[in-house]
């Protein structure tokens, strides 16, 4: 099942389609010169999850299917893209539909890998991809604008409309993302929604640093401290990773990698750290479902209530729910089992309004 898709969307030689092979091991061509990535490499990647482990044990579950993620590496972009540089409006048709960018941005010197502007300025690269989205963008509301202009004469909400797109304009004008405008009503959420616009999406910036920076989170490193705040005035995630050490991972057996990770003095992967940014960017989590067959984690967005978690699984869930019954994973395995949570009172009953929490276990009860 696909949750999310994310590209890797950068100028060449950054290492992102050596972050990409790490994350996915789909094998993308990577090289020292640009446009080596030509079509687009897609990767489905499964999503760690130490509680989906823990229940498949708890449960003796013959399967245990965790959540997935989809990333697809396009070429990396060059000024001009949006009037077909490079390769040009092939890659920028490809992130059209995605739900969120990751920027992977270089911030490591090394004389032996080339740059294609020849010197290391994140913020420089960051802004040669922004300002093609940004025309790009500015193609797309031009066309928008030209046929709500036709009716908006005599149609009071094309009208309003046009208005709306006018302020959008004006903003990309100005050579800013069309994620910071301010959405004042439904109506202007519904047209920004139906718009997908480049720069209207979550950008995840993938501080791409040499290996000495990574125990310290690249607190010590100027191209990264450069990100973080870039990214702070943009509403943005930044994680920072070694697209060589992810490499290295890659190639390792589970309990091998977390020995190799504590040799560097890391907690985490470049993998978990990408999940994480990405779930607090776009306001995702999991729920579980349970049981001796089957254990399996489901991706929704926070806020989600009862009946449309059970349409993740199957519609007909949605379709005639009833009632959900829900225990916490942690409550459930201290209890030791499912009856024993619930004589402990921690089995609720929740109906349709009920707003799913991530780590909840959850049986639907429905009837079609």
């Amino acid at each position: 099942m696909k949750i999310y898709e994310i590209r890797n969307c950068r100028t060449p030689e950054c290492g992102k389609s050596t972050l990409f092979n790490s994350l996915t091991k789909a094998g993308a061509e990577s090289a020292n010169y640009p446009f080596c990535t030509i079509d687009p490499n897609v990767g489905v990647v499964p999503v760690p999850d130490e509680r989906l482990q823990l229940l498949g044990d708890f449960y003796h579950s013959k399967k245990v299917t965790p959540a997935v993620i989809e990333f697809v590496d396009i070429a990396g972009l060059v000024k001009g893209a949006s009037k077909g540089e490079g390769l040009g409006n092939q890659f920028l048709a490809n992130i059209r539909e995605v739900d969120a960018i990751v920027h992977v941005v270089r911030c490591f010197e090394d004389p032996n890998v080339i740059h294609v502007d020849g010197s290391i300025d994140p913020l420089r690269d960051i802004e040669t991809i922004d300002l093609e989205l940004i025309f790009a963008d500015l193609e797309v509301l031009e066309r928008r604008i030209a046929k709500t202009t036709k009716s908006a004469r005599m149609d009071k909400e094309a009208a309003k409309e046009l208005e709306f797109q006018q302020k959008l304009k004006a903003l990309l004008e100005d050579g800013k993302d069309a994620a910071l405008i301010t959405l004042e009503n439904e109506d202007e959420e519904k047209w920004f929604s139906e718009y997908n616009l480049l720069t209207g999406k979550p950008v995840i910036y993938a501080a791409n640093v040499a290996e000495d920076d990574l125990a310290d989170d690249g607190a010590s490193n100027e191209n990264v401290a450069k990100v973080r705040e870039f990214a702070k005035t943009h509403n943005s995630e930044v994680f920072v990773i070694c697209a060589q050490i992810e490499e290295e991972i890659s190639e390792l057996e589970d309990d091998e990698k977390k020995m190799f990770l504590e040799d560097l003095g890391l907690k985490e992967s470049g993998l978990e750290k990408l999940i994480r940014a990405s779930n607090s960017l776009l306001g995702l989590m999991s729920f579980l479902s349970a049981g001796v067959d089957e254990t399996r984690a489901w991706t929704i967005r926070q806020g989600t209530k009862a009946p449309q978690a059970a349409g993740k699984i199957h519609t007909d869930f949605e379709r005639g729910f009833i009632k959900a019954e829900v225990v916490n994973y942690k409550d459930l395995l201290d209890c030791g089992s499912y009856a024993g949570a619930r004589e402990k009172g921690l089995v609720r009953m929740e109906g349709k309004d009920y707003v799913v929490r991530d780590g909840d276990v959850i049986l639907f009860r429905f009837n079609v």
